[in-house]
């Protein structure tokens, strides 16, 4: 249920997805992010609105890798949630047994990988990553990502350790008018809504770059990336992420 995909089948398989139009993507505005928040959320919940616009706050805060994971869990109580996917509710499920929770719920805020908290506090969550990045568990290794044609550089510094490169894919913004379930008659608005995860390589505290095709980024609602240098347990479960970038579709360089 937590695999950690590190094979050369996997990197066949990026290249040969479909190209990106050169020149359509430069790196996002957050220079030195201080943290990153997964928020695990449902169309189903009616506690989750108030997380999903505390979302929206973080990535207008420029500082923050803000990303949203709906769950499917939820889709028995009359809504099938439209941007859910059983890979989402597997990573949420994979923090909870690296955490040694029985259990999962929403909404859920995980932040660098390595605590979480209710979604709907933004006070709290910058809290909660100004107090990692104080204790040296914030974003410690720089990660940068560019457009090279109609491929992504990724470019990592050193350090210590060893880390999968993770690839999460999202789609900037969405609306939604759910017509069932819990929150029946809302036009909800989602920010960053991750519909794809690919590892991609591997870290081993060296000075690296790899590089990746540019994939269905700027096709339709396929917006933008970010780029996680993130560990894993022994299970294969997620764990700390000691580096990031966005990559968003769209722009022009200067």
């Amino acid at each position: 249920m937590f695999p950690t995909v590190r094979s050369a089948a996997l990197l066949i398989g990026l290249f040969s997805a479909c190209p990106f139009y050169a020149g359509m993507a430069v790196a996002g505005d957050i220079a030195e992010p201080k943290g990153v928040v997964e928020l695990f959320t449902s169309q189903g919940c009616a506690s989750c609105p108030p997380a999903d616009a505390t979302l929206k706050k973080l990535v207008e805060q420029g500082d923050v890798v803000a990303l949203s994971y709906h769950v499917d869990y939820w889709n028995y109580l009359g809504w099938t949630d439209t941007l859910s996917s059983k890979e989402n509710t597997e990573r949420q499920y994979g923090y909870a047994h690296a955490f040694n929770r029985s259990g999962v719920y929403t909404p859920q805020a995980v932040v660098n990988g390595r605590d979480h908290l209710i979604g709907t506090d933004l006070a709290a969550i910058n809290q909660k990553m100004d107090g990692m990045k104080s204790a040296g568990q914030g974003l410690t290794i720089p990660v940068k990502a560019a457009m090279n044609g109609e491929e992504i550089d990724i470019n990592i510094g050193p350090g210590t350790g060893k880390a999968d490169i993770v690839i999460a894919y999202f789609t900037k913004k969405e609306k939604v008018e759910v017509q069932k379930g819990e929150n029946t008659g809302k036009q909800m608005e989602y920010w960053h809504s991750v519909y794809d995860v690919q590892t991609v390589g591997m870290w081993d505290g060296k000075d690296m770059k790899i590089t990746v095709p540019a994939r269905t980024l700027g096709k339709g609602k396929k917006d933008g990336c970010a780029i996680l240098l993130q560990s894993s347990k022994t299970g294969g479960e997620p764990a700390e992420i000691i580096g990031a970038t966005v990559l968003m579709a769209g722009r022009k360089r200067d």
